[in-house]
């Protein structure tokens, strides 16, 4: 199973469109997971239409439309992973223990809201992922998103993509 992570696309604010190559890889994921901060909800339709599933989160810049129609936290199980998908996490010192306590029960917790890509583990058990965002590069070099695969219970081939500047 091939997921793509994305959050903070806060469009059409800080990006008139998704960029293409993201379009692209939209159709060639089993589940698009969205971390937040949508900001319009053209993105959304938009994303729906062309993922297969989508599994997504209001951010904190989503409006009263986005929070009716999208969770705070989201949860799925997908062959075995059980992940989580919520937008913030608090400061980045402390987050691993923070995210532990807070979700036990998860195997990777995809955030958002910095712009910053992590990825790192929590008590060799949970998995964090922030991919990024895909139009507002902020004080990154890169505007970036996540792949990875699910097979056999396990979160395999995560990537971090960068993506064109200006694209």
């Amino acid at each position: 199973m091939r997921l793509l992570l994305i959050s903070d696309t806060h469009l059409p604010k800080r990006a008139k469109a998704l960029p293409p190559q993201l379009l692209d890889e939209v159709p060639r994921a089993d589940v698009l997971v969205h971390a937040g901060d949508w900001v319009a909800g053209a993105t959304l339709d938009l994303l729906q239409a062309r993922a297969q599933r989508l599994i997504g989160v209001y951010g904190n810049n989503d409006g009263p439309e986005l929070r009716a129609r999208l969770p705070e936290v989201a949860y799925a199980e997908l062959e075995g992973v059980r992940l989580g998908v919520v937008h913030e996490t608090g400061p980045a010192q402390g987050r691993e223990r923070r995210c532990a306590e807070r979700f036990p029960e998860l195997d990777v917790l995809v955030f958002g809201h910095s712009h910053i890509p992590w990825d790192s583990m929590a008590e060799d058990r949970l998995r964090l992922l922030n991919p990024g965002s895909p139009t507002d590069r902020r004080r990154q070099p890169y505007c970036t998103y996540m792949t990875a695969e699910v097979a056999a219970g396990r979160l395999t081939a995560v990537a971090l993509h960068r993506l064109p500047r200006g694209s």
